[in-house]
């Protein structure tokens, strides 16, 4: 079942604690968040944003060229993607993706179109861009 999008504005960086705790509500279901925009759009500060809010302490960057970043709260592990760089689905599979996928651990994912066929049934689909003036548009899909 697709759920109503749900579109979000922001435009300053002190907005992100705000917007972390929104979409933490509304994917608190869903373990497997897809982030989709262009290069630069802010998806790795937006996940940056989110991990603080979880309570990891740590440095949160892009894995770019590790493909997976784990990171550790008080509470939980989570897990950050980004296959940019990757060449096929298959280096996805070799890594593992989809035993991280099972987990049940939040895994947040940059540059999902390059393993679309192995998302799960259910996850966040998350569509970062930003208009002329800097304003950054959010579209949320819970599918």
């Amino acid at each position: 079942m697709i759920a109503e999008p749900t579109t979000i504005h922001f435009k300053e960086l002190d907005e992100l604690q705000a917007v972390s705790s929104q979409l933490l509500q509304i994917g608190k279901d869903r373990p497997v968040w897809l982030f989709e925009g262009h290069m630069g759009a802010g998806k790795t500060t937006l996940i940056k944003a989110l991990c603080r809010h979880l309570g990891v302490t740590t440095h949160v960057q892009s894995p770019t060229f590790s493909l997976v970043n784990e990171y550790e709260s008080d509470r939980e592990v989570i897990y950050h993607f980004d296959f940019y760089r990757i060449k096929d689905e298959a280096e996805a599979l070799d890594m593992g993706v989809e035993e991280y996928f099972d987990s049940g651990s939040f895994c947040f994912v940059e540059w999902p179109g390059k393993i679309e066929s192995l998302w799960p049934m259910q996850y966040l689909m998350l569509h970062l861009s930003a208009d002329e003036s800097g304003m950054r548009i959010l579209e949320v899909k819970k599918v």
